[in-house]
């Protein structure tokens, strides 16, 4: 007779939501693939998921009050609902290099955002159960 560990190892056999990190590197430069990463991020709180969000490059901007708002894609949710999903059950990170390539400091994000660097998102992608996407 094999025993089993009693120690959940997994997300699924604790029940427990997995984790969705999405690191969204586009701006209104590329709309449709910034769009999709919110949208991915949204629905992920809305399914349950701890989401994390990233906003790297050019999304960067979006950590700025009234940005998010003033994107505009058709067919698509408006940004700034999306945005405010992620910011209300899940966590937005601005990078901290993209940050201060755009002159960006702490005192200019829309509440809720941190600015965080490189080794918090690697040990948030490096952790158990977690899925990372790439936008």
């Amino acid at each position: 007779m094999v025993e089993r560990n009693t120690v959940a190892t997994n997300a699924a056999e604790t029940n427990a939501p997995r984790k969705l990190v999405v690191k969204v590197t586009a701006g209104e430069e590329a709309p449709e693939r910034c769009s999709q990463a919110f949208t991915v991020a949204a629905v992920g709180v809305a399914s349950g998921a701890r989401v994390s969000l990233w906003l790297t490059g050019e999304s960067s901007w979006f950590a700025l009050p009234g940005r998010a708002e003033q994107f505009q894609l058709p067919h698509s949710a408006p940004l700034e609902d999306l945005l405010a999903a992620v910011l209300e059950s899940g966590t937005v990170t601005l990078c901290t290099q993209c940050a201060a390539r755009r002159d960006i400091a702490e005192k200019d994000v829309r509440p809720g955002v941190r600015i965080a660097g490189a080794q918090l998102f690697v040990q948030e992608v490096l952790g158990d159960g977690v899925q990372a996407l790439v936008y």
